[in-house]
């Protein structure tokens, strides 16, 4: 597990924590911006959605849009979540394709029911463990975000949470308020072994009784074995200082823009995420 000692979540809540100074780091930081690449890249594989076939996807604590890159760039659509005004105004400075919601996971996600066929979270889950305020009850906001959340998924549909667990008890906090929210699952635990590569996955199924996938064991791995991600610093999706894909050029952009007249979406000038917050009624 990890140590108590510097864990974010003991320092401020997230949407004082994750300021303008803490978000920028998601698009100048190279390691961090390929940490939390590779994360999003095994939470998908974890899902298991359908081949060439594009999904409605949730990003639960998308911050800067990094996830949603990786989401798009498999050809999903996708819906952020974050309580963070400083990481939604990056996403947006970055010009992610996904739709961001400002929002308190806590205090549940406001879809429609059946909406999406997935979701993902990475490196989110552990906040809600935490009493920022006198009126918090971490396991009712754990169940208010897992019952909303059962709501908001397709039956059939997997959500795959990537987090930082403090202790056992944690684990057993979060598992058992998902599970009765009505999921079913259980812990993927990447590289049991290392103290370093270690990584927490929570795989969760929504009306159905899956078989839990199996955790990564090695960090050396055969590309002739399916359902493995290789974590090494060769990535072709490595981005750059400004946490862009290399791709994203002129042509990139002016293709983005079409992509998106096409499907109806309106290409603005502005940046605001208040302007593109959808309405709460999915």
């Amino acid at each position: 597990m990890a140590s108590s000692c510097r864990r974010p979540e003991h320092m401020a809540p997230p949407e004082i924590f994750y300021n303008e100074e803490e978000a920028k780091k998601y698009s100048q930081n190279s390691r961090m911006i390929e940490i939390q690449s590779q994360m999003s890249e095994r939470a998908v594989e974890l899902l298991n959605l359908p081949e060439d076939q594009p999904c409605f996807l949730l990003d639960v604590g998308c911050g800067s849009g990094l996830s949603g890159d990786y989401l798009s760039e498999e050809g999903h659509f996708w819906v952020g979540v974050d309580i963070s005004t400083a990481m939604l105004d990056v996403a947006l400075d970055r010009e992610v394709e996904g739709d961001l919601v400002l929002g308190d996971m806590g205090e549940g996600l406001p879809f429609r029911p059946g909406t999406f066929d997935g979701c993902i979270s990475i490196s989110a889950l552990q906040w809600l463990c935490n009493a920022d305020k006198k009126t918090h009850s971490p396991p009712k906001r754990l169940y208010t975000f897992f019952s909303t959340l059962y709501s908001s998924l397709s039956r059939g549909a997997r959500a795959v949470f990537q987090l930082y667990p403090e202790n056992s008890e944690q684990l057993e906090l979060i598992t058992s308020q998902a599970m009765k929210a009505g999921f079913s699952g259980g812990m993927v635990v990447d590289y049991p072994n290392s103290t370093k590569a270690k990584k927490f996955f929570l795989c969760l199924f929504a009306g159905f009784s899956g078989t839990l996938p199996k955790g990564l064991v090695s960090e050396t791995v055969d590309r002739d074995v399916p359902n493995q991600v290789q974590f090494t610093g060769q990535r072709s999706r490595f981005r750059n200082m400004k946490g862009k894909s290399a791709k994203k050029g002129k042509d990139w952009v002016l293709e983005k823009k079409e992509r998106r007249r096409r499907q109806g979406r309106e290409v603005r000038a502005d940046t605001k995420y208040t302007a593109r917050q959808r309405r709460p009624h999915f």
